[in-house]
Formats: structure tokens, C-alpha cells, sequence
């Protein structure tokens, strides 16, 4: 077996053990709030991001016909904390003026649609998909990026590269809990300053059944 194939097999069963049924991260209540959180979350902890979503639907509403009407200033003022605020303010804005004019005030629940959105990449696109719609879609982040290329499962040139690659070794019914599961497990046993291979559980039996570990 190829050995990328030998690490995904370890990887899945180590995911699986380590994280059954993992949270999404982003506390949200529909698919409009997750949104919002996601594209809070660009350069930004989901910790600091779950402290300011509660603020800013509360004092300007969680609904796009809500936000479309709420002027960019106060969008920015609340969502300062995040950074980028300039940026992500105006996006807010026009995301949901778009939803509210163009989507029926819907969230759409296609890749071509999200992405036309302001301030929503493929990253976020795919996170909705996969959260808020159970469509499969492999979201690449930070850790998710690193931990591929750390684990031998890509070469991690490129964010899209990581993509297709973890793709191609998982199928596809298991795209959008590996994502989540990835995420947690990095945070907790492989971050990327301070990692340890004997501490963490994936590369350490890596490492004893002498497959691939790239730092």
C-alpha cells in the first residue's frame, strides 16, 4: 500500500478514537450566524469570535435583513476585536444585502453563490457547505494544512494542493466530520510551535511504523 494510503488509514483510526463526534467550534443558530462567525474567523481564534458574535447579533439582530440595514460603522465598532474590521464590516454589510436581495434572504447552499458573496473565499464556502447544508466539502485551514503536510499526507505547497489530496484519501461521506476532527485534534495533541512527535498520538505511531513525519 502507498505509503500516504498507510497514513490515512492510521490517521482516520486515531481521528475516529480521538474524536468521535466533534463540535463545530463557531457557536451559531442557523446558517446565516455561522456565516457571519466564519468570516469573523479570518486571522482570528473562534474563541475571540465566539465572544463577539453574541454582541453583535444582539444589539444589531441575526437575520441579513438585519445586518443589510445596519450601518457599516457600527458593524465595525462591535467586530473590532476580530481584526480587519475595516474589511469585514463592509462585508457583512453587503453579504446580506446581497442574501436579502438575490436569495430571498436565504443563505444559498451553492459554492458558486457563497463565493460571489463579499468576503467569502473557498474556505468559507466550504465550511458553510459542509456545517450548515451536510454538503461534502473539505474546508483547509491553518491546522488543517499543517497537519497534512506534518503527517505525509501532502506535500503542503499549496492550500489547494492539501485539498485535493486529503480528497483523494478520504472518501468523500467523511469530508466534513475530518475537518472538524483535524481541528481539534491539532489544537489539543499537534500545534505548530511547541509539538512534541512522542506526545502526540498520530505522529508518534507515525513515527513507529516508520512512516513519513515532515516538520
Amino acid at each position: 500500500m502507498d505509503p500516504r494510503n498507510k497514513a490515512a488509514n492510521l490517521v482516520g483510526r486515531i481521528l475516529d478514537r480521538e474524536y468521535p463526534d466533534p463540535p463545530i467550534p463557531l457557536i451559531h443558530s442557523d446558517s446565516f450566524t455561522l456565516l457571519i462567525a466564519v468570516v469573523l474567523s479570518a486571522q482570528c481564534t473562534d474563541e475571540r469570535v465566539n465572544q463577539i458574535t453574541p454582541v453583535l447579533f444582539d444589539r444589531l439582530g441575526r437575520s441579513p435583513s438585519d445586518l443589510a440595514l445596519a450601518e457599516v460603522e457600527s458593524i465595525r465598532e462591535i467586530i473590532r476585536p476580530c481584526g480587519l474590521s475595516p474589511a469585514k464590516s463592509k462585508a457583512i454589510q453587503g453579504l446580506s444585502k446581497i442574501i436579502v436581495a438575490s436569495h430571498g434572504g436565504q443563505v444559498p447552499s451553492t459554492f458558486e453563490a457563497l463565493e460571489a458573496l463579499p468576503g467569502v473565499g473557498h474556505k468559507t464556502a466550504s465550511v458553510v457547505m459542509s456545517q450548515a447544508f451536510g454538503i461534502p466539502a473539505l474546508a483547509v485551514d491553518t491546522h488543517i494544512h499543517r497537519c497534512a503536510r506534518r503527517w505525509g499526507l501532502s506535500d503542503g505547497s499549496t492550500v489547494e494542493r492539501t485539498e485535493r489530496d486529503l480528497k483523494s484519501l478520504f472518501p468523500k461521506t467523511r469530508w466534513n466530520v475530518l475537518h472538524l476532527q483535524i481541528i481539534h485534534f491539532a489544537r489539543k495533541f499537534c500545534p505548530a510551535r511547541g509539538h512534541h512527535v512522542d506526545a502526540c498520538p498520530i505522529c508518534s505511531q507515525l513515527a513507529l511504523k516508520g512512516l513519513p513525519l515532515q516538520e
